[in-house]
């Protein structure tokens, strides 16, 4: 029948410290979020076969710690690489009102159980300006598209874009460190329960400490990305068409317009005028030979009837 106290002979102490030496290596590799599966994977192998490696009386309580590690980077390599995208939109508008246009995406956010993130809005300080406000929302990453729509109909899209970040290896890297560590946490758990002496206790419990602290970090960093997955994220502008005290659009805005409306007239022409004369070139040949045809029946057709002239005057005679 086996002990069920511990006793600090060398073998044992050469299993604590393999096991505090798996725990710091656990630890410093959830420390690193980009870490690859295969440095992980390799970590983990190392540590189980120097569990392995240890007396026969020993290694008894530590198999189940080497079985673990084992299951760890199983599961680590079968985990399935899913495309995780976050998602974000950018779009400005001009709108007729700005405040009946902020009511409307108040509407439309709790139509789509999406959040109102930011809100800030620009009050026109002369008669000239603009009123303005920039509205900053979350919604599920499926209404995504949906919701743009609605917000387009509120006025006349200036800009609209659309960005995509793949994060699908960081979560499955963050799961896989999770699962390693906390079984980590487990076998530390059952080694400080065997300890005999308050220094072994003690060194086991720094330990554990700081891998829950891990856990706790990788767990946070993980629903952090999974909440950014699973809502996107709109950043709207809206501009007022007209200003808020002149019914009539600003003077400087006026003259802004018809200036940018003319140059974009002469450039429109100065561009057909150069397509012209690049067809003419291109069909010189061709225009160069019709010119010389037209020429010598012209000169024909002169002589012709020159010489028609010349015959009746001689007959007349």
């Amino acid at each position: 029948m086996r002990k069920s106290s511990f006793i600090a002979t060398p073998s044992s102490i050469v299993a604590l410290g393999v096991a505090v030496l798996g725990g710091m290596m656990f630890a410093g590799c959830a420390s690193v979020p980009n870490a690859t599966s295969e440095s992980a994977s390799q970590s983990s192998l190392s540590q189980a076969n120097n569990i392995a490696a240890l007396p026969a009386d020993v290694s008894a309580d530590t198999s189940a710690a080497k079985e673990s590690l084992q299951n760890a980077t199983q599961i680590r390599q079968n985990l399935p690489k899913r495309s995780q995208l976050i998602k974000k939109a950018a779009m400005t508008m001009v709108v007729e009102s700005v405040d009946k246009s902020v009511n409307a995406v108040t509407e439309i956010i709790n139509k789509q159980q999406g959040d109102l993130i930011k809100l800030s809005e620009n009050q026109p300080k002369d008669e000239f300006a603009r009123h303005t406000a920039g509205i900053q929302l979350r919604v599920p990453q499926n209404a995504l598209n949906s919701t743009l729509d609605e917000l387009a109909k509120l006025g006349s899209v200036k800009s609209r874009n659309i960005t995509a970040e793949d994060v699908g290896s960081r979560i499955v890297d963050f799961q896989a460190q999770l699962s390693n560590l906390r079984r980590t946490e487990t076998n530390l758990q059952k080694i400080m329960d065997k300890a005999g002496t308050v220094r072994d206790t003690l060194s086991v419990s720094q330990e554990l400490s700081n891998v829950r602290e891990s856990i706790e970090r990788i767990a946070a960093q993980l629903k952090s990305l999974q909440n950014q997955v699973s809502y996107s994220t709109i950043s709207l502008n809206l501009e007022a068409a007209t200003s808020s005290k002149n019914p009539q659009r600003g003077f400087g805005l006026q003259v802004q317009e018809t200036w940018s409306k003319s140059t974009n007239s002469v450039g429109k022409f100065s561009i057909g005028l150069l397509k012209l004369g690049i067809w003419l070139i291109a069909y010189s040949p061709y225009l160069f030979i019709l010119a010389v045809g037209a020429y010598a029946f012209t000169r024909a057709q002169r002589g012709l009837n020159s010489a028609i002239a010349s015959k009746s005057t001689v007959d007349k005679k």
